[in-house]
């Protein structure tokens, strides 16, 4: 993932089931997508998208809440994308 912090990214993050997030400024994202696929690289997924700096747990009847209601939302035909700082434990 050297080559990605080469390339500008500001973070390279691996999840806990072995994918690697590579996170950098929208600016960058080109730069950073073409040296990863340089690298012999090729992402599942690969797009400019809105992540939270500060995330809040929920658990229980709150996550619970929160998770209807994201579903609710992402139901509707006018949303296109939704976004949270809510991080629900299972």
């Amino acid at each position: 993932m050297e080559a990605a912090l080469d390339a500008g990214a500001d973070d390279v993050v691996t999840n806990a089931d072995g994918s690697i997030e590579v996170i950098s400024a929208p600016a960058e994202f080109d730069k950073v997508k073409a040296a990863l696929d340089k690298a012999g690289l090729k992402p599942d997924a690969a797009e400019v998208t809105m992540k939270a700096l500060n995330e809040t747990a929920l658990a229980g009847a709150e996550a619970e809440k929160m998770q209807a209601l994201l579903d609710a939302l992402d139901e509707l035909d006018d949303v296109q994308n939704v976004y949270t700082t809510a991080a629900i434990q299972e």
